[in-house]
């Protein structure tokens, strides 16, 4: 017996798939295990469809698998198997042209760059990060202190916010 995805998990992962993807690029920086991450994510989501869909937010359902499987990538890398050749070819230039910022993600360790990505790429707020990772607002609150610290330091310069009203001139 061979499982169909229902009709409204078909349209979503054609409406989303493209995002999702992003989003996994930006955890982790490499676009192959990007896809690894979304196909496994649409894979353990798929099945359970009508229940995800029916709790009302299924891309938030992703996200999180996307990122847990993630951020838990170390335990399952142990049960990997290396095979002689590869069984695909990958899609040429799928990677965004802003390299320096994918540099800049990649000094984070994985819990900060998971923050930061989900702050200021997805517009989560504390306490919506923090029901993702499974931890307290205060948690990402000083994850992301930690990284932006880290950030800074990369960059090499003092970068402060200006106050409201104050532009450059």
């Amino acid at each position: 017996m061979r499982w169909a995805a229902p009709e409204q998990f078909a349209e979503f992962v054609r409406v989303r798939h493209a995002a999702l993807l992003r989003y996994a690029y930006l955890l982790c920086g490499d676009t192959h295990l990007a896809q690894d991450l979304v196909q496994d994510a649409l894979e353990r989501t798929g099945v359970a469809w009508r229940r995800i869909e029916a709790q009302g937010d299924p891309e938030g359902y992703l996200r999180r698998t996307i990122t847990n499987r993630y951020l838990n990538r170390v335990r399952s890398l142990r049960r990997e198997r290396l095979v002689g050749d590869t069984p695909e070819v990958g899609v040429a230039g799928a990677e965004p042209s802003d390299g320096s910022l994918f540099r800049l993600l990649a000094c984070l360790p994985r819990q900060q760059r998971a923050v930061i990505v989900m702050r200021y790429y997805l517009d989560l707020s504390e306490a919506q990060i923090a029901e993702a990772l499974g931890c307290s607002a205060g948690t990402v609150k000083s994850t992301a202190s930690r990284a932006i610290a880290r950030l800074r330091r990369e960059l090499g310069s003092d970068i402060h916010p200006q106050p409201a009203g104050e532009g450059v001139r």
